[in-house]
């Protein structure tokens, strides 16, 4: 799901509204003269695909998706390289943006709005502040609410909002929508991951630039040595548990039942109707 969404929404609409998408390395088609422009490619990043496509950008080029075309591409095959993958992605987004800023906005070969394109919406909202707000919203904001009370969440930013986003992002991929729930998990879970992804990228912290390449099962040319010991491997004790999700998921986990015993217990209001529920008290 979210690599279609990432597919035909933010490259297919990028391409014909701005000239412009992050190049991900897959079934592109590149023309030496724009690669030898823009510098060629640089290794100061993760993401050294996106820097590349951002730097022909703003050197004039203008980018064409093809969706007519279809490839086979392959996703990760174990949460761990998934989580790596979503670190780098999301850590070198956020480190190229710190860099290349500043290189947007003297840039004289590009308009206005496409520098606000790249800016806030390709850099700023898609790479930044939607990790952000993701994790803080549903693992911080609304688990405080259940403790604290006098915290209030409107409505809108607790349903509404994220129903829409969730949707969007799902529509794109209808033989699958009946695992949208799934999706939504595992997408909070890994919000985490992006989240200190981020930040690790914004402020060039020891692991700005931890390269591990994606590990893909379904590759025919790899040996079977090699698969064997990627087995072996992965049963250690220290890659399976996660500390800090564990915590996380602790805190949501009593947070959630905390909430579900205060409604088992007290009579609560919705819309002008008192509702009751088996051993509520009644004042």
């Amino acid at each position: 799901m979210s690599l279609n969404y990432h597919f035909k929404v933010e490259q297919e609409v990028g391409s014909s509204t701005y000239a412009f998408f992050g190049f991900n390395g897959t079934a592109g088609v590149w023309r030496m003269a724009a690669l030898n422009e823009a510098g060629g490619w640089k290794d100061r990043t993760t993401v050294e695909d996106m820097d590349l496509a951002v730097r022909a950008s703003l050197k004039g080029w203008k980018f064409l998706y093809i969706g007519s075309i279809k490839v086979k591409n392959e996703l990760p095959s174990t949460l761990k390289a998934y989580r790596y993958q979503q670190h780098r992605w999301s850590c070198g987004a956020a480190n190229l943006f710190r860099k290349m800023v500043y290189e947007i906005i003297i840039s004289e070969k590009v308009t206005l709005w496409k520098k606000l394109h790249l800016i806030y919406s390709f850099f700023f909202v898609r790479k930044i502040v939607a990790h952000i707000v993701t994790f803080m919203l549903y693992c911080v904001v609304i688990p405080i609410c259940v403790w604290v009370p006098e915290v209030e969440v409107p409505r809108w930013g607790t349903i509404y909002i994220p129903t829409i986003i969730t949707i969007l992002n799902a529509v794109g991929t209808p033989r699958s929508l009946y695992l949208v729930v799934f999706w939504i998990v595992i997408e909070n879970s890994m919000s985490l991951h992006r989240c200190k992804a981020t930040f690790i990228g914004l402020f060039e912290t020891q692991r700005v630039n931890e390269w591990v390449v994606t590990e893909k099962h379904g590759d025919a040319s790899k040996d079977k040595i090699g698969t064997r010991q990627h087995g072996r491997l992965s049963f250690k004790l220290t890659e399976r548990l996660l500390v800090l999700e564990l915590c996380v998921g602790l805190i949501l986990l009593v947070s959630g039942s905390q909430l579900l015993d205060d409604i088992l217990h007290q009579p609560f209001l919705i819309d002008n109707y008192f509702i009751f529920v088996p051993g509520s008290f009644l004042h």
